[in-house]
Parts: C-alpha cells; sequence; structure tokens
C-alpha cells in the first residue's frame, strides 16, 4: 500500500484559499511574523486573495475580516482541502467495509485521525475517541447514555444549548432531576463551593463548558474535576471553545468524557467531532444508535468493543480526513504555541475594551488568566446586537455574530437576555493583532458618530 502522504503543503491542483486582507492594504492579513509563528516549518504559506465584495451581501468592502470563530473556524490549514481532494479523487472507498487496498489506506487514514486526537487531548487509548457527528452529537451520547431513571445531573447557568436542551429534555420527560448551579454575573465564573452544595446521593453526572461562547469564561476544570472524582460522579466536559489551543489534559484535569467540535478550534472541516470516554466509563455509557460497523457482521447484536461499540454506520471519511490534517498542524505548532497567540489577541481586545470608550458595554472577565479570545458588546444607541454586526460588516468588513448565541442562561447572568444579547467577537488562529486593532478602530469610530 502506498504510504500515507504529507498534505502539509498541499496539492498542486488546489486552489489557493482566499481568506480576508488587512485593513488599509491588499495584503495578506497573516503578518509575516504570525505566519512563521504558527505555520509548520515544512508548510508553504497560504496563498492569499482578497475576498471580492460581489460575493457577500451589500458590503463595498472587499477586505474582510472574519471574528466568528466561536462559531466556526476560518481559514483552515492549507494541508485540509488536499487532503479531502485526494480521497475525493483517489480513495473514495468506506472505511473498514472492504479488504481491498483503498478500503484499507481509508481505514488507515481514520485511525491516524483518532490516534491524533488521542495524542492532543493526552487520552489512553485511540480506541476511546469515538467519532461523532459534532459537539452536540457527542454530548448526547454523554448525556443520555449516562443518565437513568431517578439521576441528579448538574450544569450550570454559563453552558450552551448543547448541554442544557439533553438536560431539559431527560428532566421534562420525569426521567431525571437537574440543578444548575448559578456562576457571578460579572466573570461568569462558577462558585466550586456552590458546586460541592448543589451535589446529591444521586448526583450521577456534572456538566461544564470548558470556556463560554458568550463571555470567554474559562472555567477551572481541573478543580471541578476534583470535585467530581472525590464523589465519584461522572465528569463531561465541554470543549467546544478549548480544544485545540488551550491546554487540556483528560488526566491530569480529572476528565471522564470530553466532547470537542473538528470544526472550530481544531481548524478541521463541519460535521466532524468526537467524544473521549476515560477507560472504564464504556461499561456504565449505553449507546444510544446502533447498526453495521464492519465488524461481528455476523451477529444481530451491536459489538461490545471500542471504538465500534458507539460508531454505527459508515463514517464521514472525507471530513475525518480533512480533521486529521488540522490536528497535525496542531501538533506540529504546539498547543502552547496557539495558547500563546490567543493569550496575545485576548490581551490586545482587553486594551480595546479598556479604553472606556462611551456608550460601549463589554461582558465577562477582566483579567487575561480567566478568559479565552471571545468578547461580546452592546453598543448604546444599537438597540438591537444584529443592527452593530450589520454596521460592523457594511462599514469595516468586520464579521461577527449577534443574539443568544444558544446560551440563554448566560445571557441570564449577564443581563443581556431582555435585550436580544449581545454582539461577539471571537479570535481564531489566523486571526491577528491587526485584526484586533482594525476592530478597535471601528468602535471607536461608531462611537463618535453614533
Amino acid at each position: 500500500m502506498e504510504p500515507l502522504r504529507d498534505f502539509s503543503k498541499g496539492e498542486p491542483e488546489i486552489e489557493p484559499v482566499a481568506i480576508p486582507s488587512d485593513p488599509g492594504r491588499g495584503e495578506a492579513c497573516l503578518a509575516p511574523g504570525l505566519i512563521s509563528r504558527l505555520l509548520p516549518s515544512k508548510t508553504a504559506v497560504i496563498s492569499i486573495a482578497p475576498l471580492q465584495s460581489s460575493s457577500f451581501g451589500n458590503s463595498p468592502l472587499t477586505r474582510r475580516i472574519y471574528l466568528d470563530n466561536a462559531a466556526t473556524s476560518f481559514p483552515k490549514p492549507p494541508g485540509v482541502m488536499a487532503a479531502m481532494a485526494h480521497y475525493a479523487n483517489e480513495i473514495g472507498a468506506s472505511p473498514g467495509r472492504g479488504a481491498y487496498a483503498e478500503s484499507r489506506e481509508a481505514g488507515q487514514l481514520l485511525e491516524t485521525c483518532r490516534e491524533r486526537l488521542r495524542t492532543l487531548l493526552g487520552g489512553h487509548s485511540s480506541a476511546h475517541v469515538i467519532f461523532t457527528l459534532n459537539a452536540s452529537d457527542a454530548l448526547n451520547l454523554a448525556i443520555h447514555g449516562l443518565l437513568s431513571p431517578g439521576d441528579h445531573a448538574m450544569t450550570t447557568f454559563m453552558d450552551h444549548n448543547s448541554v442544557l436542551r439533553p438536560l431539559t429534555e431527560l428532566k421534562n420527560a420525569g426521567v431525571i432531576e437537574q440543578t444548575r448551579v448559578p456562576c457571578d454575573p460579572n466573570t461568569g465564573l462558577l462558585d466550586l463551593t456552590a458546586l460541592g452544595r448543589a451535589i446529591r446521593k444521586n448526583t450521577r453526572l456534572i456538566a461544564v463548558a470548558h470556556a463560554s461562547n458568550v463571555t470567554g469564561t474559562l472555567q477551572p476544570i481541573r478543580e471541578i474535576g476534583k470535585i467530581a472524582r472525590e464523589h465519584g460522579i461522572p465528569f463531561l466536559v465541554d470543549a467546544a471553545q478549548t480544544a485545540g489551543h488551550v491546554p487540556l489534559d483528560v488526566e491530569s484535569d480529572n476528565i471522564d468524557c470530553v466532547a470537542v467540535p473538528g470544526h472550530k478550534g481544531l481548524l478541521g472541516p463541519l460535521g466532524t467531532g468526537a467524544l473521549y470516554i476515560r477507560p472504564g466509563l464504556e461499561t456504565k455509557l449505553r449507546t444510544l444508535r446502533q447498526g453495521g460497523t464492519g465488524s461481528n457482521s455476523e451477529l444481530d447484536v451491536q459489538p461490545e468493543f471500542l471504538p465500534d461499540k458507539y460508531e454505527p454506520g459508515s463514517h464521514n471519511a472525507i471530513g475525518l480526513i480533512g480533521l486529521s490534517e488540522s490536528l497535525k498542524y496542531i501538533l506540529e505548532r504546539g498547543v502552547e504555541n496557539l495558547w500563546e497567540h490567543d493569550r496575545e489577541l485576548t490581551g490586545a481586545m482587553l486594551k480595546v475594551v479598556g479604553r472606556d470608550l462611551p456608550g460601549l458595554t463589554w461582558y465577562g472577565p477582566r483579567k487575561l488568566a480567566q478568559r479565552v479570545g471571545v468578547f461580546c458588546v452592546r453598543l448604546e444607541n444599537y438597540e438591537k446586537p444584529q443592527d452593530l454586526s450589520d454596521a460592523l460588516e457594511t462599514r469595516f468588513g468586520l464579521l461577527t455574530r449577534s443574539g443568544i448565541h444558544c446560551a440563554p442562561l448566560a445571557h441570564q447572568t449577564i443581563g443581556t437576555y431582555d435585550v436580544g444579547g449581545t454582539t461577539r467577537f471571537s479570535f481564531g488562529a489566523f486571526t491577528t493583532i491587526e485584526d484586533v486593532t482594525a476592530l478597535g478602530d471601528a468602535l471607536e469610530e461608531l462611537v463618535r458618530h453614533v
């Protein structure tokens, strides 16, 4: 079989990736220093071309700065598209569904992705990395698979609907009891003492978002995990806003399950995700779906071994192969380096919002150590958050997200639920200091000319 290819330089037939240009210049928004720090030494620099304004709504600007990485990351590392195209054009077979070379190669590519995820998370075995449709699917597997009638589950007011809705569904059906632990309205931080007091004899799950997709609040998951471990309660972490650029270790952080999306900080394509399961927990975690696995085909019951127990049906091979390449990029650069980059951007944004711009209200922790690069604001005379997003896009080419952000309890906590939420800015691996500066200048301009 042909050895696995290195797509870090892309393929010559793949078109260059177009990403937004830098404010005021027709140049790449990736500054040379940032490129050298973020891209692997063996990786060619992404070819840059300004996005044409005719393709995007009513904005007359050719430069567009992407600040919605909390929803999905953009752009992707250069090897991602090349690896996906190679699979689509030259392999095409379903992993684990044939003995011929192409099917074996597809299977090997998926196992490489699984092992890279295990490495990133500090897991025990790649077999305990379960591929899912996305982070919501992974969270549903953990929540519905672990809880039984009469159980008590705990979460926080800063969690996403991906956690809140499955628990509410079970509660409303009379299956479980649940407690939502309040968080500080100024910082969004969880009170560990209140968490400990809320534990009951029948508590069977504690689920917490590592970082808020609204305020950027970074929860102390190691300490939370320690409390859960002392009480023998499975600890589920939603790492949608941290995996890939915030250091995370399932062993040191006392995590039993962690759900990750492939398309956010992991820089992969949409439609990919995973749930890591601590060894031993698979004896308690029920399956939600059953079906063909390509293994034990002579039996009409689901296999008990991992990962097949939780992975019925054909995989999203093309997406997972793209995810594998983005994981390779992250591992080569190092999570610590990407975390340092996030620190730099977040620190710069703290200076922007710290200017006390008249009429600007911002939410979340004031301390760099307590947050990630996700910020939300409201600006006077922009009653609807979407109006501010529209102004930032049409006048400055800044792409943001407004509303409740699928986190109603977080907005209740910070007092923005009844006014329609906030406007959010979220940074990623390819966001630059120049981008943050452009955002700060735009906010100042809007404040001056309201």
